[in-house]
């Protein structure tokens, strides 16, 4: 995969695995009681998968990465979907779930082509030029 010039490459591709597990937890363990209207966790899936996937867009670069990078996440999505139904008794998998996930991956991938794309280079940027700034003065 094409990543996008990082000091600290690892850091934030550990932070999307994170993410992925993160994911992967709330997708498999039984879900919080709230009162919600119906069919709202459809939007938790949107966000969840937008997070990601706009995370993979700051991430790597070129639209082939991109592309690997968003199918694995609604691949991800379909593997959730069948465990959910599967192997859990608190959870269903729901194709709405999954087209959820998929509107939420392309509106993530679609940061690629903002100014938002360089937005952890730019932190990470910051952060560099803090972290120097601040030694210095010791």
């Amino acid at each position: 995969m094409s990543l996008r010039g990082f000091r600290k490459p690892w850091l934030w591709l550990g932070i999307w695995a994170c993410g992925w597990l993160l994911c992967i937890a709330l997708s498999l363990l039984p879900p919080p009681r709230l009162e919600a209207p119906p069919g709202s966790d459809k939007l938790g899936h949107l966000l969840a998968y937008f997070l990601l996937a706009g995370w993979a867009a700051m991430l790597f670069r070129g639209w082939r990465a991109l592309l690997l990078a968003g199918l694995s996440l609604l691949l991800l999505g379909a593997g959730l979907e069948v465990l959910q139904a599967t192997l859990t008794r608190s959870r269903l998998g729901e194709w709405q779930d999954l087209a959820a996930n998929a509107l939420g991956i392309l509106a993530g991938l679609s940061l690629a082509r903002t100014r938002a794309a360089t937005g952890l280079q730019r932190l990470e940027a910051l952060w560099w030029k803090a972290g120097a700034t601040g030694s210095a003065g010791n």
